[in-house]
């Protein structure tokens, strides 16, 4: 059975940091892209940032330069290193991975950019 389950979110001030992490079990990790969404309250879920199994990245423009996602296939996990977090970063974070044919989500973590 395939699971992701994030880890890593919480509440943090304008301009910090956070780093969400995703494991994957159950499945050869290597051989699927990877990739982190989010959705706000009131919004259609996006696309936040992506890789291939072949270390292709893509960045949502709102997060390019603050954030970097990374995967270690060894470990099974895809991670996201967030900087200069802003008020409309506030979402739940889901990780995602895929091939064709098949989508596997995680249950998502929170993140709350707040003062």
């Amino acid at each position: 059975q395939v699971q992701l389950v994030e880890s890593g979110g919480g509440l943090v001030q304008p301009g910090g940091s956070l780093r969400l992490s995703c494991a994957a079990s159950g499945i050869i990790f290597s051989n699927y892209a990877m990739g982190w969404y989010r959705q706000a309250p009131g919004k259609e879920r996006e696309l936040v940032a992506g890789i291939t199994s072949g270390g292709i990245i893509n960045y949502a423009g709102s997060v390019k330069g603050r954030f970097t996602i990374s995967r270690d296939n060894a470990k099974n996990t895809v991670s996201l290193q967030m900087i200069s977090l802003k008020p409309e970063d506030t979402a739940v974070y889901y990780c995602k991975l895929w091939t064709t044919g098949i989508v596997y989500w995680g249950r998502g973590t929170q993140v709350t950019v707040s003062s």
